[in-house]
């Protein structure tokens, strides 16, 4: 007897009272809303017709609502596709027109309004890398066997890391570059492959450019020991790899690094750099008055949010498809371009910027909006006016070097410290040095 009912306690205590609440209604609603179209349960009085006909309304206005989002998530979607497909025949044709029209004829037509204007609305993918080629010249006359060359005394220097000789650390001594050097250059490349492009994961150790990123940047040590490697070029070289074979990829990142702007950063030339900030300055100020005179309120130079943008030439600030499309211009239009860009991107967050303090002005600008369309940034560049007094970019840059206009509050201040800069405050990295395989 005892056992008896001990086995129909346990029986009853296993159907869990959420089963015995079901056993009890004299239905199963499908969901929450088909509620307000249910009779009630048996034990409870019926609803009134008047509640009965309200509940019916709000069932039929939210399938009404139901039905509207689904139409317009659907009509939302369609159009994504009829925009996808025009998007992918307008690039099929360009890429056309320039294979078989203009790369053929590159000297007597890439000055011309026509290509000019093809070239702002964004190079195919499929062209981008020999457009880019042919626009950033070949200066340096480098070749793929001085490529060669440079890699492999690149990898006799990373051995001869590995294992000092006598020999090794004599040559290095007389290169003014000592084993700590060597040491601090390999680990920043290491350090700086790591982080580009994180998001790919191809750069990184175990990916497919991995090695072809360590390559180009260990040779163009090699190639330039005066510049070195700085922390940032990883970035140009890393979105050069995506666009040309291994040895182009080095030509132009040799040559694109030795025009004039590039060389002032990398080299980090602070009269030179100064001189360009200066000459933004005068275009912020005429371009974006309010903007300008909000920063000057709460001492925020040009510098703090420049640097990286020129350094990487934004191929870390903005998402990866919209820098090259900033490249495609700046290939074009030289260094003036990467300055309007900038203009253009404060003038895009302008109302946002002049809300903010130092501190979130600063913050916004070192890390830009993750969703940042293209076609607003080039709507916004296209505003700005590169021309002050009857002076285009190029002639303010020579006058403000020239006349050394540059002894405003930013060389004052330098003075006034002991000689320590706003841009060397911003911990700019430049090792000199080699990179190691």
């Amino acid at each position: 007897m005892q056992k008896e009912y001990e086995r129909s306690g346990q029986s009853s205590s296993s159907i869990s009272p959420k089963k015995n609440l079901r056993r009890n209604l004299d239905f199963e609603p499908l969901s929450t809303t088909a509620l307000i179209l249910e009779n009630r349960p048996a034990n409870l009085p019926a609803k009134p017709e008047e509640e009965a006909q309200k509940h019916r309304q709000e069932y039929e206005e939210m399938v009404a609502q139901a039905k509207k989002r689904e139409l317009k998530d659907a009509q939302k979607r369609k159009k994504q596709l009829e925009d996808r497909c025009k998007l992918e025949e307008s690039i099929g044709n360009a890429a056309l027109t320039w294979s078989q029209e203009i790369l053929p004829n590159w000297q007597s037509m890439c000055s011309s309004k026509r290509v000019r204007d093809l070239w702002w609305q964004g190079l195919p993918p499929s062209v981008r890398g020999k457009v880019w080629s042919l626009a950033i010249g070949n200066e340096l006359n480098i070749t793929d066997e001085l490529y060669n060359i440079c890699l492999a005394r690149a990898k006799e220097k990373w051995n001869a890391f590995v294992a000092p000789t006598a020999a090794a650390e004599t040559e290095s001594e007389d290169a003014g570059l000592s084993h700590a050097d060597r040491e601090a250059s390999l680990e920043l490349i290491k350090l700086d492959i790591s982080r580009t492009f994180p998001n790919l994961c191809i750069f990184q150790q175990g990916g497919p450019y991995h090695d072809v990123l360590h390559s180009i940047l260990g040779a163009y040590t090699c190639y330039r020991p005066d510049v070195g490697y700085v922390q940032g070029m990883s970035f140009i070289a890393a979105v050069l790899i995506l666009n040309m074979d291994i040895a182009d990829a080095f030509i132009a990142f040799a040559n694109l690094l030795n025009k004039p702007c590039q060389m002032a950063f990398y080299r980090v030339d602070h009269s030179l750099m100064l001189t360009y900030f200066a000459a933004f300055e005068v275009f912020f100020e005429e371009n974006l008055p309010k903007l300008f005179a909000h920063f000057k309120n709460n001492n925020l130079s040009s510098d703090i949010y420049l640097i990286d943008w020129i350094f990487t030439l934004y191929s870390k600030s903005l998402p990866l498809d919209i820098a090259c499309r900033v490249w495609d211009v700046f290939c074009r239009d030289g260094d003036e371009f990467l300055f309007r860009t900038a203009l253009g991107i404060l003038r895009l967050y302008e109302d946002i910027l002049t809300h903010m303090d130092f501190i979130h002005i600063a913050q916004f600008l070192t890390r830009l909006p993750e969703y940042i369309s293209a076609e607003e940034i080039f709507s916004n560049t296209t505003t700005i006016n590169m021309n002050s007094k009857n002076k285009k970019w190029a002639q303010v840059i020579k006058s403000k070097y020239k006349g050394k206009n540059i002894t405003s509050d930013k060389q004052k201040a330098l003075s006034e410290s002991g000689g320590a800069s706003s841009i060397e405050s911003l911990m700019i990295i430049k090792v000199m040095g080699f990179s190691f395989f």
